[in-house]
């Protein structure tokens, strides 16, 4: 006999309809208890919660992913916008150091020497000098110092009292004659690799700078109308100003707000000096305009023998302005690209 179409269609919805309770009835017979079973034993106890991260503890991060070059390096900023790097020394890390091209040495602090497993003697001491001050501090010895393509071997490390925002110390310009160092604030991001005399890129102005004092960058400026010798300091919170830059703005300019400030550096020794506006900063292509600086007689500028022309320290006030900085020590050229400008 012939089957039609909608008797099919009824055997099917029947079967699938049985299939359905055949499937149930062996779900609750799995998951019903034997009436002879013993009772359960008690649930363990719920492991304790890992305690959530707190803000403080988020800083304390610094990741290397492993996929990457090792010359790639994920960074944390300070408030201020100071570059944290992760840098191993003697194998171990990373630890974060300030970027400091305003210092010529690297310096770590005591904890750092702790974790290495270096005590802290007075046998071999060195004059620490900062922005206020100086002072003689301990140092210990290191095998290695390495961050991207900067390795540092066999050399003592200052202990510095002021890590510099949280930070376990500075990463200083030493080993960087041949190294471009390249800096993406928006992203968080430092890479140190050999320069190869690479042309800006895209989108950057260049400022070109000399090396003095050691390895200081020092680029020429103006202030308004005053030329200027102007510092590069990746290491320092505010943008300084010498006693003879104030003269000279006075004979030119009428000071319309001065506010009284506090500077305290890396030695924890303290100075006071004169916050005011200045009329625009023209740091060769790249000009800075509504800036405050803090001018006085810093310590840093007298040990420096820069104190009869007008001088400042750029700190990173004015250089977090800047959304990538590249500095190739090879071509002493500065290639900075602006926040907006496209990429």
């Amino acid at each position: 006999m012939k089957t039609t179409q909608p008797e099919i269609r009824r055997t099917a919805t029947l079967i699938g309809r049985l299939m359905l309770l055949a499937a149930a009835a062996i779900l609750v017979a799995a998951t019903e208890p034997p009436a002879t079973s013993a009772p359960a034993a008690p649930a363990p106890a719920p492991a304790a919660a890992t305690p959530a991260a707190t803000a403080g503890d988020t800083l304390e991060e610094i990741v290397v992913e492993a996929p990457e070059p090792r010359y790639v390096s994920p960074t944390r900023r300070d408030r201020i916008g100071r570059v944290w790097a992760p840098v191993f020394i003697n194998g171990k890390g990373p630890f974060r150091l300030v970027l400091d091209t305003g210092a010529s040495n690297s310096a770590v602090n005591a904890r750092v020497a702790e974790r290495l497993g270096l005590p802290l003697t007075e046998e071999h001491t060195i004059m620490l000098r900062g922005v206020t001050g100086s002072r003689v501090v301990p140092t210990i010895p290191i095998n290695s110092l390495i961050v991207g393509d900067l390795e540092l071997q066999g050399r003592r490390l200052p202990i510095v009292t002021d890590a510099l925002g949280g930070a376990e110390g500075v990463l200083g310009s030493e080993g960087m004659l041949d190294k471009r160092v390249f800096i993406d604030f928006g992203r968080d991001r430092i890479t140190i690799f050999k320069s190869h005399l690479e042309a800006p890129p895209a989108g950057f102005v260049t400022v070109p700078f000399r090396i003095v004092g050691g390895l200081l960058m020092v680029v020429n400026a103006r202030i308004g109308a005053v030329k200027a010798k102007a510092i590069i300091d990746t290491g320092g919170q505010a943008t300084l100003g010498n006693v003879a830059l104030r003269e000279a703005l006075v004979r030119r300019y009428r000071a319309t707000k001065v506010d009284q400030d506090t500077i305290t550096g890396a030695t924890l020794d303290v100075q006071r000096g004169e916050r005011i506006p200045t009329p625009p900063i023209e740091l060769g292509a790249l000009t800075l305009r509504d800036v405050r600086i803090t001018i006085g007689d810093m310590y840093i500028f007298q040990h420096w023998h820069m104190t009869d022309e007008p001088t400042i320290l750029v700190g990173m006030d004015l250089l977090g302005l800047v959304d990538t900085m590249i500095i190739d020590y090879r071509t002493k050229m500065l290639q900075i690209r602006l926040r907006n400008s496209g990429s």
